[in-house]
């Protein structure tokens, strides 16, 4: 399976049968960074805010996801979950979708705009990951240290972080550093470009893996 990064908390997920996922597309006016051209299957959406439910942005008339429930399409599984976008039961923010795919068996979650600390009954609802995207850049989501506590708690082989402070971003949150400060440098791969191929050799098991992407056009 394929990652590549679109910018902010926008990824394109491509199953090796061809079968494409984009999540929480943009507007570029508003994040400051322009959105590319993309093309897809299916697109999830985790809630209503202007930097995350840019559907016209994406081509190919997808199904929207935007709701609670499961799905099976195209030999993809998906199953999504009710959060917080806030630490206040989603008074001051409102509600958070989590989306959780499953592409070449591969369990890839999305964890959107958490705003919540993970909890035992949070973590267990999750399940199994391979993949965590999830965001780290404070403010309006949860932070480093808080995104290190769902890291340590769901034990991914593989976390990529997202919703942080690039150098076109205009939006009022952190930058990547403090998060990967977190974690040991040979923990730490760096990727040239904004996407990456995953196969099974990637998921040992034995730690996890923060993937960070060349944020230079972003």
């Amino acid at each position: 399976m394929k990652i590549k990064w679109l910018g902010h908390s926008s990824f394109l997920l491509e199953e090796s049968t061809g079968t494409s996922i984009v999540t929480d597309p943009y507007e570029g006016d508003y994040v400051g960074i322009p959105y590319p051209e993309v093309r897809a299957d299916i697109v999830t959406i985790s809630h209503g805010h202007n930097d995350h439910n840019a559907v016209k942005a994406v081509s190919g008339n997808p199904k929207v996801i935007d709701s609670v429930g499961f799905w099976e399409i195209d030999g993809v599984d998906i199953n999504t979950l009710e959060s917080n976008h806030d630490h206040h039961g989603g008074t001051r923010r409102g509600k958070n979708l989590i989306c959780k795919f499953r592409l070449d068996g591969v369990d890839v979650v999305h964890m959107g705009d958490i705003g919540e600390e993970i909890t035992p009954e949070l973590g267990e609802a999750i399940g199994p990951v391979n993949v965590l995207l999830i965001p780290v850049g404070d403010n309006y989501t949860i932070g480093a240290e808080q995104a290190k506590e769902y890291v340590d708690f769901l034990m991914p082989d593989i976390v990529i972080p997202m919703h942080y402070k690039t150098p076109s971003c205009q939006l009022d949150i952190d930058k990547l550093r403090p998060f990967l400060q977190l974690f040991d440098d040979e923990h730490i791969r760096y990727v040239e470009g904004d996407s990456i191929e995953l196969d099974r050799e990637d998921f040992d098991g034995e730690s996890t893996k923060v993937i960070v992407f060349d944020d230079d056009k972003f």
